[in-house]
């Protein structure tokens, strides 16, 4: 995925996760791309604080896919995924992750907040753990402002 089409897929994912906070969910949102770098398979917002964005997306698409094809395909997300999406990425077998904004920054941004009790737990030390070469592009600068503002605003 070149690093226009990274820019291009998170700024859809950050739309999904304004569909969500919308719908009075939290504003995270994920979307899978196919092996082509173009074509938007699904999308989903956040559910609840255990049905978070990517690991629904990942369960759905292993419903829908097999493992070989999901090994090209990647997700994209407006935030770093937590550990359990993480997990849940690299048993669903999707071969690549693309992020926009850390989950440290995310930390600074809703602080101690109830209902987002951030994990200091980088995605990359989750892949690092695994037997699969999980491919990481993130935090992407290009779009990382306008994701932490759908977030500021929000968690106050």
């Amino acid at each position: 995925m070149t690093p226009e089409q990274a820019a291009r897929h998170l700024r859809r994912a950050n739309e999904v996760a304004r569909r969500a906070m919308s719908l009075g969910r939290h504003p995270f949102g994920a979307i899978l791309v196919a092996p082509d770098g173009e074509t938007v398979l699904a999308e989903q917002g956040n559910v609840d604080t255990v049905n978070h964005a990517e690991s629904v997306l990942a369960r759905t698409a292993v419903q829908n896919y097999s493992a070989d094809y999901l090994w090209q395909c990647t997700l994209v997300t407006t935030v770093e995924p937590c550990a359990m999406c993480a997990g849940t990425q690299y048993w669903a077998h999707i071969g690549r992750l693309v992020y926009g904004m850390t989950e440290s920054r995310l930390l600074e941004l809703t602080g101690n907040h109830g209902e987002n009790p951030t994990m200091d737990l980088p995605c990359r030390e989750v892949f690092a753990r695994g037997q699969k070469a999980i491919e990481v592009t993130g935090p992407v600068a290009e779009v990382e402002e306008d994701i932490a503002t759908l977030h500021r605003g929000f968690w106050k």
